[in-house]
């Protein structure tokens, strides 16, 4: 079970899965947040969107869980596409750690 400071919620439709990650993902959540962001990327599909506009805190612990999914990702050929708008908290994060170089980053 997450902690009530995060939630995790999934959609597929036509070979794409778009995850939605709102509120603080820290050492104390991370890994029921790593377990249910896998879980709901299915080997078949063929894009998947992580969006991190409600994420209002993330640590490195939770960063990793982002790079560890892209490798993943790209092993089973699916294309990871982070959302994090520019005014978001987690935007800042997602630029210093470099994120950005493995997978694609909108807007």
């Amino acid at each position: 079970m997450i902690d009530p400071a995060a939630f995790v919620t999934a959609s597929a439709e036509a070979g794409r899965v778009s995850i939605v990650v709102s509120g603080e993902i820290d050492l104390s959540n991370a890994s029921d947040i790593e377990r249910d962001v896998t879980t709901a990327i299915p080997n078949h599909c063929v894009s998947a969107s992580v969006d991190l506009t409600a994420v209002t805190y993330v640590d490195s612990v939770g960063m990793r869980i982002f790079f560890k999914l892209a490798e993943q990702l790209q092993r089973a050929q699916i294309d990871l596409t982070v959302i994090a708008p520019r005014t978001s908290p987690a935007r800042r994060i997602v630029e210093i750690s470099g994120l950005m170089a493995v997978v694609t980053l909108e807007p």
